[in-house]
């Protein structure tokens, strides 16, 4: 390469970590996603995705890590005007998350985290793995909702 050679873009790389079976799990996930955005350069929805990351990574600890695992914390950069997908990795054996049926009224002490993502994220779902699940959220780049 020469002076004269342009640099080509290169899209952001997916970004991963684990994390233990602990309280201190989660504002960590939430700093890590932080600064992946930030190095990215993605800021219009940042408040958004990381309250996602806050509730994915609190219902993973809460229901889908056995004692002496973790979670695995993936963001992807996707399309074209960033956007991300979140997607949290657990071991468990548990169920599949569902949000809670409206026939039930005010949700128990718990049951608003996937309330708060299926309004917040474009799209959102579970996959499946062996063992436990990975639970995915999407965000659209700005102007793209």
């Amino acid at each position: 390469m020469n002076d004269e050679t342009p640099l080509l873009h290169q899209p952001p790389s997916p970004r991963e970590r684990f994390y233990r079976r602990e309280r201190q799990s989660v504002p960590a996930a939430r700093t890590f996603a932080r600064d992946a955005l930030r190095d990215w350069g993605e800021c219009g929805r940042a408040d958004d995705v990381l309250l996602c990351v806050s509730e994915l990574a609190t219902n993973a600890l809460v229901h889908g890590v056995p004692p002496g695992r973790g979670f695995l914390l993936r963001l992807v950069p996707y399309g074209e005007g960033g956007g991300v997908r979140i997607e949290v990795h657990d071991s468990g054996d548990g169920g599949v998350p569902m949000l809670p049926r409206q026939d039930e009224g005010e949700p128990r002490e718990g049951g608003r985290g996937l309330l708060l993502v299926s309004e917040l994220a474009d799209k959102w779902g579970v996959g499946l793995r062996h063992p436990g699940k990975i639970v995915w959220c999407e965000f659209a780049g700005p102007g793209h909702r």
